[in-house]
C-alpha cells in the first residue's frame, strides 16, 4: 500500500507518499480502508521529530480516519466488513490502510459522508474527555476555549453550548471571532489586541471561568489560573507557547483550583476505548440530528500531505485540513 512516510524530521517536504508494507488486522482488531484521515496539529510536532509514535502504533501520521472495514482481526465482534466507520488511532491515519484496535472504531454518524467523518475521532475525543469527563462542565458554568478558530476550539464551542454553558473563546482574527460566534460562542476574545482575563472578567461579572481547555501550555499558565473562577479548572492539552512556566500555589489555593495536563495517544487502549464508548453513548446523539457539526476548512489529496502541514502551521484556516484518497 502507499503511505505517507517520514524519512527524517524536517518542514513539510519530508512527508512522502511511498509504498510501505501493508498491515493485517491482529486479535482484536479492524482494518480500514481508509477514506480520509483528519490533519491534527500533533501530525506537524511528529513531522518535526517531536512526538514519536507510542510504542507498537504505526510509525506514519494520522490520530483519525474514516473508511470501511476490510477485515477483522480474531475476537472482534461488532464490526463486518464493508461497514463504513471512522476511528481515534494511534497513527497511522496518512495511509491507505491502518489496523486499529476495536474500542477505538465508531460507525459514521448518522448523515455524515465519510470525508467529514474523518474530521471527528481525535477532536471529539480529546474535547470529551477533557471538558467533561475529567474538567466535569456542567450546565450554567463558563467554559473558555482558547485557539477557538481550531479543530478543537469549533468542536468545544459547540458541545459547551449543547449541555447548556455560556462559551468564551479566544481567536487571533476577527474572521476567526465570528466565524466562532456562528458556532454560538458568547464571549469573543481577540488575544491579539485584549487580554483575555480582563475581557473574561468584565463579561462575567469578575467570576471567571469554571472551566478552561489550553492548547498554548506555559505562556498562558498564570493567567489561565487568575482567568479561573472559584473552584475552577485548568485542562491543558497543548503546549504551543511553551513546556516550562511558574506556577504561584498562593493563586491557584485562592481559586480553590484544579490543573489537569492530559494527552490521547499514549493511553492505553482499554481508556481509549472507554473514551470512544462514552463519546458514541453522548456526542454522537448530537452530531446525527445536527445539533453539533464538524467544521471543515478544506480538504486535499493525501499525496498533498506536506500542503495541507503548510496550511496547518500557517494557521489561518478555520476547522479541520482533511486529507482524502
Amino acid at each position: 500500500m502507499h503511505a505517507i512516510t517520514i524519512s527524517e524530521p524536517g518542514g513539510p517536504e519530508a512527508l512522502v507518499w511511498a509504498r510501505v508494507p501493508e498491515p493485517v488486522a491482529g486479535e482484536g482488531e479492524v482494518l480500514v480502508e481508509v477514506a480520509a484521515s483528519g490533519v491534527n496539529r500533533a501530525d506537524v510536532l511528529q513531522r518535526r521529530g517531536f512526538y514519536d509514535p507510542p510504542p507498537g502504533a504505526s510509525p506514519y501520521p494520522g490520530l483519525e480516519c474514516a473508511g470501511r472495514v476490510a477485515a477483522v482481526g480474531e475476537g472482534v465482534t461488532g464490526w463486518r466488513v464493508g461497514d463504513e466507520v471512522c476511528a481515534l488511532l494511534a497513527g497511522g491515519g496518512y495511509a491507505e490502510r491502518v489496523a486499529v484496535p476495536a474500542g477505538q472504531v465508531l460507525p459514521v454518524p448518522g448523515g455524515l459522508d465519510l470525508v467529514t467523518a474523518a474530521a471527528l475521532p481525535e477532536v471529539v475525543c480529546t474535547v470529551w474527555s477533557n471538558v467533561f469527563m475529567i474538567a466535569g462542565l456542567r450546565p450554567g458554568e463558563t467554559l473558555l476555549v482558547h485557539g477557538g478558530g481550531s479543530g478543537i476550539g469549533t468542536l468545544a464551542i459547540q458541545l459547551g453550548k449543547a449541555v447548556g454553558a455560556r462559551v468564551a473563546v479566544t481567536a487571533g482574527s476577527a474572521g476567526k471571532l465570528a466565524r466562532c460566534a456562528e458556532l454560538g460562542a458568547d464571549i469573543l476574545v481577540n488575544y491579539r489586541e485584549e487580554d483575555f482575563v480582563e475581557r473574561l472578567a468584565e463579561a462575567t461579572g469578575g467570576a471567571g471561568a469554571d472551566v478552561v481547555l489550553d492548547i498554548v501550555g506555559a505562556a498562558y499558565l498564570a493567567r489561565n489560573i487568575a482567568a479561573l473562577a472559584p473552584g475552577g479548572r485548568l485542562a491543558v492539552i497543548g503546549m504551543q507557547g511553551g513546556t516550562r512556566a511558574e506556577l504561584d500555589l498562593s493563586a491557584l489555593l485562592a481559586k480553590r483550583g484544579a490543573i489537569t495536563a492530559t494527552s490521547l495517544r499514549a493511553r492505553p487502549p482499554a481508556e481509549k476505548a472507554a473514551v470512544v464508548a462514552a463519546v458514541r453513548e453522548h456526542v454522537w446523539p448530537l452530531l446525527a440530528d445536527g445539533r453539533v457539526r464538524a467544521v471543515v476548512d478544506r480538504t486535499l489529496p493525501m499525496a498533498e500531505a506536506a500542503q495541507a502541514h503548510r496550511v496547518m502551521e500557517a494557521s489561518d484556516h478555520v476547522g479541520k485540513i482533511v486529507l482524502t484518497r
